[in-house]
């Protein structure tokens, strides 16, 4: 099912949560990359043990790696701290709570072949952007049973940015 909804708009994303809980009888697993606030006040009352919060920030939440990158940095900062407070509020219903950082990725926005690619290839330990792929098994896992036992985490998956 596809749903249309302006993550900048709380109502939006609640309208969004609704039609998803009344088209399947509810939500297990939250994986989201905008609006994460809203979009967790949304869906937290709907869910229960066993399920999952995931989102996606930054590892500008942890590195600023360049001039102007402050306001950016501070929000996925705040994505981190909201990751943990969260967790800490929904550990006693089950329900965990972690944060994706990714480094640079190869994404349309984003291409391991752009213009800015030469320049972060070489602050990355690995020398290579991540694949889109990667990201979905880290998802994939922090989304499984497995991953029972973790949350409050941000969890880098940037190949050694900036080490």
């Amino acid at each position: 099912m596809a749903l249309r909804a302006d993550s900048s708009d709380p109502d939006s994303v609640k309208g969004a949560v609704s039609d998803t809980i009344k088209a399947f009888g509810g939500i297990n697993i939250l994986v989201n990359v905008r609006a994460i606030f809203a979009a967790m006040q949304a869906v937290a009352p709907q869910m229960g043990e066993g399920d999952r919060i995931i989102s996606t920030g930054s590892i500008n939440g942890d590195v600023s790696a360049f001039p102007g990158m402050s306001l950016y940095s501070m929000a996925q900062a705040a994505i981190a701290g909201l990751t943990r407070g969260l967790a800490r509020d929904l550990a006693p219903r089950g329900i965990t709570v972690n944060n994706l950082q990714p480094g640079p990725i190869d994404t349309d926005m984003n291409p391991a072949d752009g213009p800015f690619a030469p320049t972060l290839k070489s602050i990355i330990s690995l020398g290579r952007y991540g694949k889109v792929t990667e990201v979905a098994g880290l998802v994939a896992y922090l989304a499984s049973p497995e991953s029972a036992f973790i949350t409050g985490a941000s969890i880098n998956i940037d190949g050694g940015f900036m080490l």
